[in-house]
């Protein structure tokens, strides 16, 4: 097995007949480079098979170009939908992202993530609010910028980028009330996270201002089985609701596939449902869900620009923090919408 060789950028020049200098300024965007020295040292390198090395180039300027994505859950679809985002933001800020799963319980996420830091990552994005707060305060005493999205940590340094759960949840009751229904409940998994639990918050504070109480039932992972169950539990109540709020899309697929065949219920006639995520499956025929549209391009932008600008570089000791809203989407799952 031949052993892989770099070119380097004195191979190019010699090959060029022009200075060492001279390659660095023709790879270095609006450098000055006279046409035929481009010419002569594109075609050296092309010949050579010679590329710039953006990690040593970036590490003399103390700057790698890599952002670590910290991530839980990367299997459901709001989830991958937000990494694609943020990869395609940071690709075309000339970044590289580094995925860090913390799904694994074990010690396997602080390895991983210690070892992104030796590979000198600029800053690390950490995409929601399950990996624990020491995760945090590891990447900002390596020095690391640090987004945090859809998380509650207080500490000064970070930018913090959060919807208004609360005040979008409050929207859901208002729907269900003009849609004339008056038993309600809360769909809700075990996670836990700061976004799941302002939902929550926000629908059972606004059914009370409407003198009307909440069946509240959690279980398990955020996931399709659990709206299932979830179903199985809430349905088989005495006093069945006639309106449920599920805290993710993904759930709220789940049972509502449980409400119609195991319950022989109909969406939205006997019974009103609302998501939350706006996945692509919730605009399907088969749900039609009326939900709340994420909006992850912006959360995206706003996160890379950050990062890039002269405030994230100099973010040490101050709070930053960017609410979003979440928009209203209406589809077939609600009467009246």
């Amino acid at each position: 097995m031949s052993q892989k060789v770099f070119v380097s950028a004195q191979e190019v020049a010699d090959r060029a007949g022009v200075s060492r200098s001279a390659v660095s300024r023709t790879f270095t965007p609006g450098a000055s480079v006279s046409p035929e020295t481009r010419r002569k040292v594109l075609e050296a390198a092309d010949a050579l098979g010679y590329h710039v090395n953006h990690l040593a180039r970036g590490l003399m300027r103390n700057e790698s170009g890599i952002v670590c994505l910290i991530v839980s859950d990367m299997a459901t679809p709001h989830r991958s939908g937000l990494i694609k985002a943020l990869t395609e933001q940071l690709q075309s800020a000339g970044k590289i992202a580094m995925l860090v799963n913390t799904d694994l319980s074990d010690g396997s996420v602080d390895l991983a993530l210690r070892q992104a830091i030796r590979y000198r990552a600029d800053a690390s994005i950490i995409l929601s609010g399950m990996p624990d707060k020491s995760i945090t305060q590891l990447c900002l005493k390596s020095g690391q910028r640090l987004v945090l999205i859809n998380r509650d940590d207080e500490q000064d340094g970070p930018l913090r980028i959060n919807l208004d759960d609360e005040e979008a949840a409050s929207r859901v009751v208002t729907a269900f009330l003009r849609a004339g229904c008056r038993k309600f409940a809360l769909a809700n998994s075990e996670a836990g996270t700061p976004s799941l639990m302002a939902r929550e918050k926000g629908f059972v504070a606004a059914a009370r201002t409407h003198g009307l109480d909440v069946i509240v039932e959690r279980y398990g992972w955020t996931s399709y089985e659990s709206g299932r169950v979830l179903a199985q539990r809430l349905l088989t109540q005495s006093q069945r609701p006639d309106a449920v709020f599920c805290a993710t899309d993904l759930l709220a697929c789940g049972f509502m596939d449980a409400a119609r065949n195991q319950f022989s219920l109909s969406v939205p006639n006997q019974l009103c449902v609302a998501g939350f995520d706006d996945i692509e499956q919730a605009s399907w025929a088969s749900y039609q869900l009326t939900t709340f549209a994420q909006p992850l391009a912006t959360i995206a932008q706003e996160a890379v620009l950050w990062l890039d600008s002269k405030e994230g570089a100099n973010s040490q000791g101050r709070a930053h923090a960017i609410r979003l809203h979440a928009d209203l989407v209406w589809r077939g799952s609600v009467r009246g919408g």
